[in-house]
C-alpha cells in the first residue's frame, strides 16, 4: 500500500504548539482536545510512549506496574492520518526508555522527534520492522501490522526484551506476560482460521487497507478497485469511473460483506456504506485506535467475531 504523507500521522511541531506535560511520568493517552489525562503510576516505573493506544495497550499489559505509558494518540474519534503532535509529546518522548512507533510511513513524526532529542539510550521497537513485511513485488506495503497477530506477538516478545533491559530485576515478569498475551492472540489465530475454513474464498469489500492482514488471513478476497481504496486513503476524491465499479459490488450483490474504516469516513466511503446497506450486505466497522472501554485482546475479538458474524448471514 502507498505511503502517502498527507494521510499518515502528520507531525507539525512548532513553537506555537509548546505546551507543559502534564503527568509524564504517569500512564497518559492523548485527549481529543490535545490534552493528556495522567492516572498514578510509581515513581520507578518505566517511562514508555506508543505513537498510538494500540501499541500503549499491548506494552500496559506485559509491563504491569512497573510501566508508565504515554499514548501520543488514543481518541477514537481522532483520524490518525491527520494527527498533529506537539511539544507535550516531544517532552514525553525525550523522557522515555522505551518508544513504539508502528513505522512503514505511518508514523513519521515520532522518528522526527527522536532525532529532535538526545535518545540515544531510548529502546526503540519499529513494529514493521520487527514484522519483516515488505512491500510486495509491484506493489505497496500494508503498514498496518497491528491486525496481523503473528507481529504482534514477535512485537510483544521485543516489549519484555526491552522493559527487561530497562527493570532487570522484573525481566522475568515481563517474559511471563508476554507469554500470556501471545497464548490469547493464538486463540485469535484459531477464529480467523474457522472463518478461512467455513468462508475462505468469498469475496469482500472494503474502504480503507486496514483490516486485510485479517480478512486475507481468514482466506477472504478483496474485491474493492485498488484505486478506490487508495483515493480513500490518500484522502483524494475517487474517479467517477472507479467509483461506480465500486458502488456495483453492492447492488449486483458480488460481495458478502463489507469492511468498513469507521475512524476516516468521507462523503465516498460513505456512498459505499449506504449501498452496502441498501443491498443488505453486511457492514463491519473497524478502526485504527483502540475503541473506548476496550483492551488490544478485546478489541481484536470484537473484530474477528463481527467478520464471522457477518459473513454467516
Amino acid at each position: 500500500m502507498p505511503t502517502f504523507p498527507s494521510r499518515r500521522l502528520v507531525a507539525l511541531i512548532s513553537g506555537a504548539s509548546l505546551a507543559l506535560l502534564a503527568g509524564c511520568g504517569s500512564s497518559s493517552d492523548s485527549g481529543s482536545d490535545g490534552s493528556t489525562s495522567a492516572s498514578p503510576a510509581s515513581a520507578s516505573a518505566i517511562p514508555v510512549v506508543a505513537s498510538t493506544n494500540v501499541y500503549g495497550d499491548i506494552v500496559r499489559q506485559i509491563g504491569g506496574d512497573k510501566v508508565s505509558v504515554t499514548s501520543v494518540i488514543s481518541d477514537p474519534d481522532q483520524d490518525p492520518h491527520s494527527y498533529e503532535a506537539n511539544t507535550q509529546n516531544q517532552l514525553a518522548i525525550s523522557k522515555a526508555k522505551v518508544v513504539i512507533e508502528n513505522g512503514g510511513g505511518y508514523d513519521d513524526f515520532v522518528d522526527r522527534m527522536l532525532k529532535s532529542g538526545d535518545n540515544s539510550s531510548t529502546e526503540v521497537i519499529n513494529a514493521v520492522k520487527v514484522s519483516g513485511k515488505t512491500a510486495p513485488k509491484g506493489g505497496e506495503l500494508n503498514e498496518h501490522v497491528w491486525y496481523d497477530f503473528p507481529t504482534v506477538a514477535k512485537i510483544a516478545d521485543r516489549i519484555a526484551t526491552a522493559l527487561g533491559k530497562a527493570d532487570p530485576a522484573n525481566a522475568a515478569t515481563f517474559t511471563k506476560n508476554a507469554e500470556t498475551f501471545k497464548a490469547k492472540l493464538t486463540l485469535l489465530e484459531t477464529k480467523e482460521a474457522g472463518i478461512k475454513k467455513k468462508h475462505g474464498g468469498e469475496a469482500i469489500g472494503i474502504t480503507e487497507p486496514v483490516p486485510l492482514y485479517m480478512t486475507e488471513v481468514s482466506g477472504l478476497v478483496n474485491k474493492t478497485p485498488e484505486g478506490f481504496s487508495e483515493a480513500i486513503e490518500e484522502g483524494d476524491d475517487v474517479s467517477p469511473k472507479i467509483l461506480q465499479e465500486t458502488l456495483a459490488l453492492y447492488s449486483g450483490k458480488q460481495v458478502k460483506a463489507l469492511v468498513y474504516n469507521a475512524q476516516t469516513s468521507g462523503p465516498q466511503s460513505e456512498k459505499v456504506e449506504n449501498a452496502a446497506k441498501t443491498a443488505a450486505i453486511p457492514v463491519v466497522a473497524v478502526t485504527e485506535t483502540l475503541p473506548k472501554d476496550k483492551d488490544y485482546l478485546g478489541w481484536m475479538t470484537s473484530n474477528v467475531d463481527a467478520l464471522a458474524s457477518a459473513l454467516d448471514k
